[in-house]
């Protein structure tokens, strides 16, 4: 269907893919992973035709139609979702919109030009019904509910609908096109959990191939058939979903250390062999041969060492008092909407805790009120009163920084007394090195900003660390890095995350903001789903027995009247 044979792809700055192999076959849902910068986008743009390879080709088919959901949902706010829509079918668009003109010319033409404007309306309408125009509406109106949309939505403005409901229009938009291949570029990018599980079931009921680049390794386990990877510029395939990846990499790794330590101990007794009897008069010429065969044999590799990625630990954590923060009859508003509604929480010493909701439930929002930044419309939101120290990692880190600063400069506005040596060596750490530590902070990538932003955290030891979206715009490594430095942290920890795997790595408990109210799950991630799953079928099981006792009380009802 697709095929990428030796695509090499240099930049000035360097050799991004050097020899990069790999195809999407009918139904293939293809998972690409690496570092940031390893070059997954680069290959979608490639496939997609934004991009030339410096060398090697793409095999397709001339009639092969590839789609392309990039990371930022191309939509217009001034539109109405159906207009939206419309904006797919560009030919349709072009021929319809030369009609309405002939239509406004003919209320003030003369005859002689009149009969012009009739035959070329003619002409423009056959060309529309050749486009199936009068049957696009029927195509829009068939994916509106597809993407979870009611009839009423395809009125109301774009800017109505949050970013979640903006990527289901993009997806919506792409798939009227009916591509061959999709395209996706980290799909969940600022989707909360809801939207995340609909876009994987929506996408698993597609029969279109896929080529997916995602840092969230859920999604990858629960939707891909093929991981690619890509590690100094080489592609490798694996069959199966992330978890399968992960197996088979290591097994892989296992096998050729086996194989190259076996190698090296046969190696070293034929060399010994050789060494001792080259001189010897009787057995020279054996171990001549000997070393002969030695320079034949084809060295096995030993497994190349793990890439560079983020490595630390937050600083041990000055003990608090048993209870960090304390939560009482919280009341907040913001502008028409009640995020709160008089409820209680309270976070004891030690609690690993994610807050859940969709995106506008006020997780955010009580973050800022945690640590003081915002006030409560009622109640009351306060840390403990004995020794609690918070740390905040803020979501927006275009925000928390200054973005005139260096990088350097932000360490050292933070610890004036280090020298350069002591900054290098933290920054080294977190991935900067060279005249790295000379770039402003405004010109960081999203994964730079973040990886920042946790250095400057592990300067002021905190024992309340507050983390709202930590693992946005970080690579798998470093999430997995996060992972384990969050396990290792002695102190307490909250966190917002749309990231499930994260989150099933880090939570020991986990509250739910639901309809204005703290509802709190006493275990991890996992028995939180558990949990929602035995409520759902409860709910379920009450409404079939409340159904039955209203079918008999109307029955019992008939019977009393008759």
């Amino acid at each position: 269907m697709l095929r990428l044979e030796h695509i090499s792809k240099i930049y000035p700055t360097g050799e991004v893919l050097k020899d990069v192999n790999w195809e999407v076959k009918p139904q293939d849902r293809i998972g690409l992973v690496g570092v940031n910068g390893a070059g997954k986008s680069t290959q979608l743009k490639i496939i997609a035709g934004e991009m030339e390879p410096t060398s090697g080709e793409i095999i397709r088919p001339a009639s092969l139609h590839i789609a392309y959901l990039t990371q930022e949902f191309e939509v217009d706010p001034t539109r109405t979702v159906r207009e939206e829509f419309w904006t797919v079918f560009q030919e349709a668009n072009q021929v319809q919109h030369s009609m309405g003109q002939i239509h406004h010319q003919m209320q003030t033409a003369n005859p002689e030009e009149l009969d012009r404007l009739i035959d070329k309306l003619d002409r423009l309408q056959r060309h529309f019904e050749a486009l199936d125009g009068y049957g696009l509406d029927a195509q829009i109106e068939k994916i509106l509910p597809e993407m979870g949309f009611v009839d009423e939505d395809g009125d109301r403005l774009v800017s109505a609908f949050s970013g979640g409901w903006q990527m289901r229009m993009s997806l919506g938009k792409i798939l009227l096109q009916k591509p061959d291949i999709l395209l996706l570029d980290e799909p969940t990018n600022h989707l909360d959990l809801e939207t995340i599980e609909w876009l994987e079931v929506y996408l698993k009921g597609l029969k279109t191939p896929m080529v997916i680049v995602s840092h969230d390794r859920e999604f990858l386990d629960r939707l891909c058939t093929q991981i690619v990877e890509t590690e100094r510029g080489v592609s490798s395939t694996y069959l199966g979903n992330y978890s399968a990846y992960l197996q088979q990499k290591a097994e892989m790794a296992e096998a050729q250390m086996s194989a190259y330590e076996r190698q090296q101990k046969e190696l070293e007794k034929q060399q010994a062999f050789v060494d001792r009897f080259r001189a010897s008069a009787t057995r020279s010429t054996q171990a001549k041969s000997r070393e002969k065969q030695l320079d034949k044999i084809e060295r096995i590799e030993a497994p190349t060492g793990g890439l560079r990625t983020l490595h630390f630990r937050f600083p041990p954590a000055p003990r608090s008092g048993r209870e960090v923060v304390e939560i009482k009859e919280l009341v907040h508003t913001y502008e028409d909407k009640i995020l709160f509604l008089g409820t209680d929480l309270e976070i004891e010493r030690g609690d690993r805790i994610a807050f859940l909701g969709p995106n506008g439930a006020g997780k955010s929002t009580l973050l800022r009120m945690i640590m003081g930044m915002e006030k409560p419309t009622g109640g009351t939101v306060a840390l403990g009163d004995h020794n609690v120290i918070p740390g905040y990692f803020e979501q927006n880190q275009a925000e928390a920084l200054d973005l005139n600063r260096t990088v350097m400069e932000t360490i050292h506005d933070e610890m004036p007394d280090w020298k350069n040596e002591e900054v290098r060596t933290l920054l080294g750490r977190f991935l900067f090195s060279g005249e790295t530590v000379f770039k402003k902070v405004a010109s960081l990538s999203g994964g730079e900003k973040a990886r920042l932003a946790l250095a400057k955290m592990l300067l002021r030891p905190a024992n309340l660390l507050i983390l709202d979206e930590p693992t946005n715009h970080l690579d798998i490594p470093a999430k997995e890095m996060m992972e384990e430095a969050i396990q290792n942290y002695d102190g307490t920890v909250i966190i917002v995350s749309h990231d499930r795997y994260f989150i099933s790595q880090v939570a020991t408990k986990i509250v739910e903001i639901r309809e204005g109210e703290f509802r709190t799950y006493l275990g991890d991630y996992h028995y939180y789903l558990d949990k929602i799953a035995e409520e759902k079928e409860q709910a379920k099981l009450a409404a079939i027995a409340a159904e039955k006792a209203a079918k008999k009380a109307a029955k019992a009802g008939k019977k009393r009247q008759g």
